[in-house]
Order: C-alpha cells, then structure tokens, then sequence
C-alpha cells in the first residue's frame, strides 16, 4: 500500500503562515465536503470505516494524530502534525483515527456529499468486498 502524502506551499512572513489549497490543483479532486474534528477525548479512537468510492485529504490543522490506513491485506500508520501536510486516502482504504493530541483539529477534505450508502462500517464487510474486488480482477 502506497501512502501518499501531500507538503502543501507555505507563504509566510513576520506575520505568520498561510496555506491556500485548490481543487484539482493541490488536491487532486473536486472537493464537495469539508469537516473536521477537535475536542477528542484522551484515548478515543475514530473512524472505523472504509469509502466505495470516495477520496479524502486529511490534515491535522493544529496538533497531532496517527492515522491507522488498512487495504485489506497491509496496514500502515501514519502520523500527522504539521498544519501544511496532508495525508491522501482513497476508496476501499479502512481507516482510523487515534492518539490525537489534546489541541488537535484534523480536517477532512472530500470529493464527494455524505452518503451513508457509500461507507463500510463493518470490518469483515470491508475484508469480504477487497477480495472480492481481487477475485474480479
């Protein structure tokens, strides 16, 4: 499994930092949905679901937080603390979130709407479906 992180352009002077990102230019599809998440409480993890079809961007804003990214066969951890670097997932990648810093801000940039049809939220569906998508290829 390749993790593909993005080091976005930092413009900055005396008065401090600024990151800009656009669509299909420092991220690599239309962004539909952004959200992100602050106040997680001191071991809580999140996420535990992968995408059918959906791409992300997830960026630690403020703080820190490792991303736990699953393909069914590899899994990888990855840490995320600076506010310029963003971590890519795509479809079909279970993933979770956890050990965030008390003053973490992870904001989350997606290609499309919220569609509860598009989430697996049950590991063993998820595993079920990644070999099944290895079986037609």
């Amino acid at each position: 499994m390749q993790v593909i992180k993005y080091a976005f352009q930092q413009h900055g002077d005396s008065r401090g930092q600024l990151v800009a990102l656009e669509e299909n230019k420092d991220i690599p599809f239309e962004i539909k949905r952004v959200y992100y998440m602050y106040d997680t409480g001191e071991g809580v993890r999140r996420g535990f679901h992968a995408h059918k079809s959906l791409e992300q961007i997830l960026i630690c804003i403020h703080g820190s937080c490792k991303i736990l990214m699953d393909n069914g066969s590899e899994k990888k951890i990855v840490s995320l603390e600076k506010p310029y670097e963003g971590l890519y997932i795509n479809n079909n990648i279970w993933r979770e979130m956890y050990d965030f810093s008390p003053d973490a801000v992870l904001m989350v940039l997606a290609s499309d709407f919220y569609k509860e049809e598009d989430y697996i939220r049950d590991y063993d569906e998820f595993l079920k479906l990644v070999q099944e998508t290895k079986d037609n290829n």
